[in-house]
């Protein structure tokens, strides 16, 4: 459908002029009125000066520079469509100076779209796990199946979404919405992937929706504009910048900026936030890359810090930039410093000679296997998708369990899809992750031609995929970051392992909604999920369909568990409170290892450790304006909708707390199979630390001015195990910044703590971390006074309390 807007004299008379009565007119006024004075302009770009250890490859990329023509510089920028590799990007070589290109290629949860691969868990999965050595591991192992594949550029680690909006449709894509622990798992997935080869961290910045994301990519002559992130700067600095902080900090050799417009301003032509808030104050060294079909002008664009375009560029193509040098419309400068971004980052990180050489261009026709997967990498495999399960209920230690006799197994989630193969090359289902949801709850079959309108916002906004896969577990989400794994050890699988190992009967019933349940079930386990895709929001954050089958089951059975493997936040309020209903779980998206994870989980074979890296409201309205997504509506806003972030930094668990609201399961929370006990805070200040207001010093470094990261005070204390089972305790650090939010995540450790034994948490607090952003001053202020200091199990559940005192 086509969107229309009617003419109005106000919107005219806003930008001072009177137009003739068509939509032309119309779109030009409006643009007038949208798209000029709402985004500070900041240029020129930075140019790169090979900061820290980007020394060596800063001078190899500035002598190879040196020998290029302004024609070859250009033809580094931007992508084109290859004829010998099923790279998701090739971008233009060099070969005449030995430089055949990059390919990029999705995704952030392992190589996308092809075989001999593996399927990790999803990022969502590795935040519910708060393990940063963990994340490491999965990124290391991931990085080398990359290089295999001869992949020069994988597309992730995902900060953005960070999850502002409870129904976005790529929150599971990200590590968590809380930028602290966000940041900290993507600074360790950056140092694990670029052992290997370039990470491209996604999407800079303000990314909080799929609704109207993109102009219609399909329709001509459209007037509709994508959804503008309208943000303050104390913000963006203290919530959405963070996690970006973190991955310069560590190294990061891309970034790719946003479909959105933020301030009005598209997020891949922004000079505010491209040139002054990454390329300035954070010191990024790499080069800047457009989200697929993300670019809107051509000479603008570079100017504003954008270095490469994907998957094509009609406004950098052919010459343009180097005629635009030529002709003075585009600096010398400018040209060099994106060659010269794009080449460190290949020298530094990915230096391949023949990149895509393990990528078919469709593995439907013959083709040389290329094995990029490492034997070594199968338990890190298999222990990320165990520590991702976070158990939420267990009555009277309904779980683990211990050799049942009778067990009945239920729901549509238990069993695998039955694809596991390529079934078109550009949106198959497969590739996409869209296999396991062939139909909606109501029968009606998906169209993946419809899908994919949707998934190009050319579709009405208000449509969306299934908010339920039906057609088998759910092990990532859809879209560019889905898995396309090496097998899938469904639960089913796993479950009838350990049946044949403890002489187990299991009954079964996978298809029924309301199934007939044997009453001499020991214990009946039903598997539901929650989908989410790339390309629309959620539909709702608890499907009907599920919930139907889950209360039919526990209508019949006294010891019923739930188990949701879940694409974001899933409600549970509508069975929650049932006494029959004994222990859930939210498996997430473990990825291939999904089955033979949760029976570790369910058998005691280790107790579970994860933690919710989201808060579970009661209702959906608890979440307020940041339930829905914006839609394109009124006169002034429907081609260019308008998304106010005016709630600042409380989202989540920050604004449950601010609101007093009483969630079901709040950020941070997760039960195991013992009981711990803090003792024993201690809070001081470093010794000798700097505590003056502003930080020392104004040289910028990767992840910017380095005092940041000066240690300024400790916290420490004793955790012990008071029960009888082995299992890891997340300690976790909440510091009320004076001014702020009541409790700002800003320390956790993870710890195996053996039965009746005890161990030793300790945590740093950096300046950065105790510190706000000073609009005025354009610095991070660190403040004297009391900071209060909580450590806990969760948010909510505070053990120790202390004063910092600055």
């Amino acid at each position: 459908m086509k969107i229309t807007v009617p003419l109005l004299a106000v919107a005219l008379q806003l930008a001072g002029t009177v137009f003739a009565q068509d939509d032309a007119a119309i779109a030009a006024n409006l643009e007038r009125f949208w798209s000029y004075g709402r985004s500070e302009p900041v240029y020129p770009t930075p140019e790169t000066k090979g900061l820290g250890d980007w020394k060596k490859a800063y001078r190899q990329a500035k002598a190879l520079v040196a020998q290029m023509t302004n024609e070859q510089k250009n033809n580094l920028t931007y992508g084109y469509t290859s004829t010998t590799n099923g790279c998701s990007g090739n971008s233009g070589g060099a070969p005449g100076v030995g430089f055949p290109g990059l390919c990029l290629q999705d995704s952030g949860d392992g190589v996308r779209g092809t075989d001999m691969v593996n399927g990790y868990p999803s990022g969502v999965h590795v935040g519910a796990a708060w393990n940063r050595d963990l994340a490491y591991k999965r990124a290391h192992y991931m990085g080398a199946e990359f290089k295999r594949k001869g992949v020069n550029v994988a597309l992730g680690p995902v900060v953005a979404p960070l999850g502002r909006m409870a129904r976005g449709g790529r929150n599971w894509e990200g590590f968590s919405n809380d930028p602290y622990l966000s940041g900290s798992l993507t600074g360790e997935t950056i140092r694990g992937l670029q052992e290997s080869v370039i990470a491209c961290v996604k999407h800079f910045i303000g990314y909080e929706q799929e609704t109207t994301r993109n102009p219609p990519l399909l329709w001509k002559n459209s007037y509709n504009q994508s959804v503008s992130t309208n943000v303050d700067d104390k913000t963006i600095h203290e919530l959405y910048l963070w996690p970006f902080q973190d991955a310069v900090k560590a190294g990061a050799g891309a970034v790719m900026c946003s479909y959105n417009r933020i301030n009005n301003s598209y997020g891949c032509q922004n000079s505010k936030t491209l040139n002054g808030l990454l390329k300035g104050e954070l010191g990024f060294q790499g080069f800047v890359v457009t989200d697929w079909d993300a670019q809107h002008s051509g000479i603008a664009s570079a100017e504003a810090g954008l270095d490469m375009v994907m998957p094509d560029s009609p406004f950098w193509e052919n010459g343009t930039l180097a005629l635009a040098v030529r002709n003075g419309s585009l600096s010398q400068t400018r040209l060099d410093d994106m060659a010269t971004r794009i080449l460190a980052s290949w020298y530094k990180y990915a230096e391949i000679q023949n990149p895509g050489f393990g990528m078919p261009v469709d593995i439907r026709e013959p083709h040389e296997l290329t094995d990029a997967r490492d034997p070594k990498s199968q338990s890190t495999i298999f222990q990320s998708a165990v520590e991702g399960h976070v158990l939420v209920k267990n009555t009277n230690n309904a779980l683990p369990l211990h050799k049942p006799k009778f067990l009945s197994l239920f729901g549509y989630d238990g069993v695998a899809a039955t694809r596991n193969t390529m079934d078109n090359v550009t949106f198959g289902q497969w590739a996409m992750g869209w296999a396991p949801m062939l139909t909606y709850p109501n029968g009606t079959n998906t169209n993946t031609s419809i899908l994919m309108d949707i998934f190009l916002s050319s579709y009405d906004p208000l449509a969306s995929g299934p908010g339920v896969a039906l057609n088998g577990t759910l092990i990532s989400g859809g879209g560019s970051g889905a898995t396309t794994p090496a097998y899938i050890d469904a639960p089913f699988d796993a479950f009838q392992r350990q049946a044949m190992k403890d002489g187990t009967f299991l009954a079964w019933d996978f298809a029924s909604l309301e199934p007939i349940v044997n009453p001499a079930s020991e214990a009946c386990i039903v598997f539901i999920n929650e989908q989410a895709s790339e390309g629309w929001d959620r539909p709702y954050l608890a499907d009907p369909y599920s919930d139907i089958l889950v209360s039919s089951v526990a209508s019949q059975c006294s010891n019923t568990m739930v188990v949701i493997h879940n694409a974001g936040i899933r409600l549970v309020d509508r069975w929650i409170d049932n006494d029959n209903i004994t222990a859930v779980i939210y498996a997430h998206l473990p990825g291939q290892d999904t089955g033979g994870a949760l029976v570790d989980i369910m058998y005691g074979k280790q107790s579970p450790s994860g933690r919710l890296p989201y808060t579970v409201a009661k209702k959906a309205s608890d979440y307020g304006k940041l339930l829905n997504p914006v839609v394109p509506e009124g006169d002034l806003n429907l081609w260019y909708p308008q998304d106010n972030f005016t709630e600042g930094v409380y989202i989540d668990y920050r604004a449950f707390e601010a609101n007093n609201i009483t969630p079901q399961f709040e950020f941070g929370f997760g039960l195991t199979y013992t009981n711990f006990s803090y003792s024993d805070l201690d809070v001081a200040l470093v010794p000798g630390a700097n505590t003056e207001y502003l930080p020392p010093g104004s040289d910028i470094a990767e992840g910017g001015i380095p005092s940041l990261w000066d240690v300024v005070a400790t916290v420490n204390c004793t955790v012990a195990n008071t029960g009888a089972v082995e299992a890891a305790e997340v300690a976790q650090l909440y510091v009320g910044i004076p001014g702020g939010p009541v409790k700002q995540l800003r320390g956790f450790d993870k710890q195996t703590i053996k039965p009746k034994r005890k161990e030793h948490f300790s945590f740093d607090l950096t300046r950065r971390d105790l510190s706000t952003w000073d609009v005025e001053k354009q610095a991070w202020g660190l403040q004297s006074g009391s900071y209060p200091i909580y450590v806990g199990k969760s948010v909510l559940d505070i053990q120790l309390t202390g004063t910092l005192h600055i």
